[in-house]
């Protein structure tokens, strides 16, 4: 199946695979990850380029490349003076605690990149004593003590020990003892128990992900045999089969698409394999709350390379399972879908690093554009699903769309609401694209913006058609454009768009003129308006005492009266209401 394809109820979609050897120069250099361990914290770059070209993962090409990953960890002198305190601790006291960092942090480190992410393993003692005994060494020399977090069991969570949390030199760190575990058929929820180093290593998902950094010897620890090395081949891996792994806690298959894509590592072929395994998939349905899987997908969305994701989960036969669908919809599902919907994710991808970070822009506020940036790509990944509904349980018509990012997401329910305004209004810059790309008779739009009583300037219906438009998808609206961009107009033959190396110029090039066209008009920003007549003002011109439909239809009418006339006056906008009612009272005076 070829990555372009040809859309139910029409759409291009622009997938150039030739063309991505050019992109890296085009897209934004990445930014560090800031937060620590909450959903969402990390939002990689506007656009960083996936790197995944369409081959399949674990392909010659990607099999060859390798990694370089440093010889030793190198501590911030933050992270010394953490780690020496903790030693201190373990002294004074003779605890005979071995303190081993766990999991991403040595990863991270060992890859050259910053890390907040540390968690501490302790070999004979739970987290929150050992966090007792931090509190009760800084009495002693004379430091304030610090609150203790415990974070208990909660698998649905994927926590399946308690973990003690604390303040260390303002550094979130946490604490939990070293484990082994034993699954139950039928269940994800592992029997826990106090373990050796090996195997808390063994129990980890990945290789990758299973080093220690032995904080008392300052050495890193590689307990499977295989972390470092697979870090070096850059390769997704994990410590013990992986459909017994998968089996037993089928979040995996989600954690080990996520890694991959994150670091453009290959996915081993049994794992793989196992992922594609049909008890797997099952398992991953029915053992997986929906609230985990769409926290890794939005994690997923967040990161570095969100396409390769994607691909990945379509290529694994995931899809159907990750992005659940209602029982009935209209139409019904179409063959293909999965390949659709990523096909139109690869294609936002691409076009957007071709613009740059502009489309997530209007605004200054990085956390706005990067939710913005995130919001694009569901809306770009079920863009294909937009005229798709079902009946809810009160008769009522909801967008297959919305159901997938409420229902089998759960995700925000602004989220679902915000995808479909994007898919809304990308299909009323459908309208509006033509005629700004040659003069065309406007008659027709005209129309449909005027009444009785409004008559607007036939060079004033693009601004007044495009500013409803901004008015009701606000600063949305660049991303609404680019979806319109790729949609819009139709493709007749996917396969010809494929071999036309111009295609995505000329598309960046019409997305470029349509954001001028609105910014030149000083339409950015004008869902901010204010009215230039409110309710009460509009009532003293009908000399009327109480509001009502009527009022809220000469709400419309003055919005429509001021972006047609951007320089028009408070008094000149009443005097066109006064006139329009002298109008409206000689017509029924006439009836």
């Amino acid at each position: 199946m070829p990555p372009g394809l040809l859309l139910p109820r029409g759409g291009l979609l622009l997938i150039l695979p030739h063309l991505r050897r050019h992109l890296p120069s085009l897209c934004p250099t990445p930014r560090s990850s800031p937060s620590h361990k909450r959903p969402g914290a990390f939002f990689a770059p506007v656009c960083a380029v996936s790197g995944y070209s369409g081959m399949a993962a674990g392909s010659p090409e990607q099999q060859q490349r390798s990694v370089v990953i440093r010889d030793t960890v190198e501590l911030t002198e933050t992270e010394e003076r953490i780690f020496n305190r903790l030693l201190e601790v373990v002294r004074h006291f003779g605890l005979g605690t071995q303190l081993r960092v766990a999991g991403g942090w040595v990863r991270d480190k060992l890859l050259g990149k910053d890390s907040a992410d540390i968690d501490i393993a302790l070999d004979n003692m739970t987290g929150q004593n050992f966090c007792e005994k931090v509190n009760e060494y800084s009495k002693l020399i004379g430091e304030q003590q610090k609150g203790i977090g415990v974070i208990q069991c909660n698998p649905d969570q994927s926590k399946h020990l308690e973990t003690a949390r604390m303040l260390i030199l303002d550094i979130w760190i946490d604490f939990v003892n070293l484990r082994s575990e034993q699954y139950a058929e039928n269940s994800r929820i592992p029997t826990m128990e106090i373990g050796t180093a090996k195997e808390d290593a063994y129990r980890r998902d990945l290789t990758i992900n299973s080093l220690f950094f032995n904080i008392n010897n300052n050495s890193v620890e590689d307990l499977t045999g295989r972390g470092i090395e697979d870090l070096k081949k850059g390769l997704i891996v994990t410590p013990l089969p992986a459909k017994a792994t998968f089996l037993d806690d089928p979040l995996r298959v989600l954690r080990a698409i996520r890694f991959a894509a994150r670091f453009n590592f290959t996915l081993d072929k049994d794992l793989k394999e196992a992922a594609s395994d049909e008890k797997v998939k099952s398992e991953l349905g029915s053992k997986i709350s929906r609230e985990r899987i769409g926290h890794e997908i939005d994690l997923m969305m967040s990161d570095k390379h969100p396409v390769r994701a994607m691909c990945d989960i379509r290529d694994l036969g995931l899809f159907y399972v990750v992005f659940s669908f209602p029982e009935k919809s209209n139409p019904p599902i179409f063959d293909k879908c999965d390949w659709q919907c990523v096909s139109h994710i690869e294609a936002a991808w691409d076009l957007t690093c071709s613009i740059g970070s502009s489309v997530f822009s209007s605004g200054s506020d990085p956390k706005s554009q990067d939710e913005r940036r995130r919001l694009c790509l569901y809306s770009s990944l079920f863009n294909p699903l937009r005229n798709m509904f079902y009946l809810d349980k009160r008769s009522k018509k909801v967008p297959v769309s919305s159901f997938i990012i409420k229902d089998s997401l759960k995700l925000k329910n602004s989220d679902a609401e915000m995808v479909v305004n994007i898919h809304a209004a990308s299909e009323k810059f459908a309208e509006l694209i033509p005629l700004l790309e040659s003069n065309p008779d406007v008659c027709t739009l005209k129309e449909k913006l005027e009444d009785e009583y409004l008559e607007i300037p036939e060079d004033s219906v693009k601004r007044v058609f495009a500013g409803l438009i901004l008015r009701e998808i606000k600063d949305f609206w660049r991303v609404a454009l680019l979806l319109s961009i790729l949609s819009y107009p139709e493709a007749e033959n996917a396969a010809d768009i494929l071999n036309k190396q111009d295609e995505l110029q000329g598309r960046k090039e019409k997305y470029i003129r349509v954001e001028h066209f609105i910014t030149d008009l000083d339409l950015d920003g004008v869902w901010k308006l204010k009215p230039v007549l409110d309710g009460k003002s509009i009532m003293g011109v009908m000399q009327v005492k109480s509001g009502g439909p009527l009022i809220g239809k000469w709400q419309q009418l003055v919005l429509k009266w001021q972006l047609a006339h951007p320089n028009g006056t408070v008094d000149e906008c009443i005097e066109w209401m006064k006139q329009s009612q002298s109008k409206r009272q000689k017509v029924e005076s006439s009836t």
